[in-house]
């Protein structure tokens, strides 16, 4: 065994990775921290795109909720593709999708153009994303060994978005096209190590790879119509949001009813009587929310009330990062002394903590009076994110991780959407005007949304506080109709 790169808790010497180990996981590394950047560097570069291409507001907004779309609403069925068609294959496959349509979007001159390429690249990662998570948990041995991996791995998406804030500042004082460019360089190079480093899945029989066309369909649009209602309900008529959300519930329930009768499911229904992977879910898309409903009233305060510059704004938020070095250092010393769900819980009052600090909002605050909140939504992203994803991913058999993962990947982006899209309603709602004392009332208000978020995610988790382990496996290798025999699922 090779020495870690990295500082790392004691463990036990089965614990140390293989230099080809450390390999793969520093180019799976790479690819979510490239989907975290993207994301981060956009929302930096929007007034820019606006100016240059002469967009209006809705078109704008369509930039965004455009790769919303894709990633939210393909997740599943990326997921299930991984499972079904190879996870090496449909990484490395879609993540020169990604680069492709990312390069697109640096050389549009329309705004039409723009939301095209967003959508697709928002696709791609749907489907690099799961298979990028599978790879790890079949790759390594679940305990100790995996959960090293993940909490690296979590800590690594948390850094691309954090350094993606400060970057996308810099290439956007040179020219937002940059955005679009400089992931296509980094995609490259990861392209480029994982056909080296990455081996190669197996794949199922042919006649085990039946593809559920029903279900796929039908999940599929029902999360775009889903998302897509909760992303747009502040900017629609209530009518448009309600008729949108209900035909996404009711195509929901067809998909469920679908599932049931599918002979190769593309979601087996089954796998939400696991008690641990659905809390799991719940309280990672109320985190979700949480989070970046956060992050969005800290950015309008400190640009709308305070003035302050983008880039002022980047480096300000950058301290939220702390979480991409106490991932893989702390996380894992609490992981093997409290479980999982443990500190998970903690995460989750130590955000509602953070975001409750800043309820008393005053219009002249300094940067160290927010301090010390931010440090500590920075901390509780590194004692949540890494272990609900290991959580969600425990125990679940091999042929269905891929899946496991799109979940969860759906129940954070699903949660991001519903967070922003709440802060702003309630934002809106509580300003009655744009005087600076308003619009000081209207951040107060919309900062309730992440603490009761966050409360009701921990009020979840706290119901897997029974178990000392933080999960409770789906057997593998059980069959399917068996699994609740076994006492393995809740």
């Amino acid at each position: 065994m090779s020495q870690n790169l990295a500082s790392r808790p004691p463990e036990s010497p089965g614990t140390s990775f293989t230099g080809r180990e450390w390999g793969i996981l520093l180019v799976l590394c790479g690819a979510i921290f490239l989907e975290g950047i993207d994301v981060a560097m956009l929302n930096i570069a929007l007034p820019s795109i606006r100016a240059d291409l002469g967009l209006s507001t809705g078109s704008l907004q369509w930039v965004m909720s455009a790769y919303v779309l894709g990633y939210g609403g393909f997740m599943l069925l990326g997921g299930r593709a991984a499972d079904l068609f190879g996870r090496r294959q449909m990484f490395v496959l879609w993540l020169s999708v990604f680069l492709l349509f990312s390069g697109l979007g640096g050389l549009a001159t329309e705004g039409w153009m723009l939301i095209a390429a967003r959508f697709v690249t928002g696709v791609a990662a749907a489907f690099m994303t799961p298979a990028g998570l599978s790879v790890i948990t079949t790759g390594f041995a679940e305990g100790p060994r995996r959960n090293k991996a993940l909490l690296f791995y979590s800590g690594t998406a948390a850094g691309g978005f954090s350094v993606g804030l400060v970057v996308g500042g810099l290439l956007t004082s040179v020219g937002w096209r940059w955005v679009f460019f400089a992931p296509v360089v980094l995609s490259a190079v990861i392209l480029f190590a994982a056909l080296a480093v990455v081996p190669k899945s197996p794949r199922p029989e042919r006649t085990e790879r039946r593809v559920d066309v029903a279900g796929g369909v039908t999940i599929t649009v029902a999360i775009v119509l889903l998302v897509l209602g909760v992303e747009r309900a502040t900017h629609t008529a209530f009518a448009w949001t309600a008729l949108t959300v209900g035909a996404g519930l009711v195509l929901l329930a067809v998909f469920v009813a679908v599932e049931r009768r599918a002979a190769a499911p593309l979601l087996r229904l089954g796998l939400l009587r696991c008690g641990p992977l659905v809390r799991a879910n719940l309280s990672g898309l109320l985190f979700a929310a949480g989070f970046f409903g956060f992050q969005f009233v800290v950015v309008l305060y400190l640009q709308e009330l305070r003035d302050w510059s983008t880039l002022q704004t980047s480096f300000a938020m950058l301290v939220l990062g702390v979480d991409a070095v106490l991932s893989p250092v702390l996380t894992p010393r609490l992981v093997s002394r409290f479980g999982n769900q443990r500190v998970i819980f903690g995460g989750l009052l130590l955000a509602a903590s953070a975001y409750a600090l800043f309820l008393p909002l005053g219009a002249d605050w300094t940067y160290a009076m927010m301090i010390p909140s931010l440090i500590a939504v920075g901390v509780a992203f590194s004692l949540a994110y890494g272990p609900l994803t290991i959580v969600a991913t425990e125990g679940v058999a091999e042929e269905e991780q891929g899946v496991a993962g799109g979940l969860l990947y759906t129940s954070f982006q699903f949660g991001a959407a519903l967070g922003l899209s709440a802060v702003t309603a309630v934002n809106v709602a509580a300003t009655a005007s744009s005087s600076p004392s308003d619009l000081l009332d209207g951040y107060r208000a919309a900062l309730w949304v992440p603490v009761a978020a966050v409360l009701l995610a921990a009020l979840i988790s706290a119901f897997g506080l029974r178990t000392t382990k933080g999960s409770v496996p789906v057997a593998a290798g059980v069959p399917h109709e068996d699994r609740t025999a076994t006492g393995v699922v809740a």
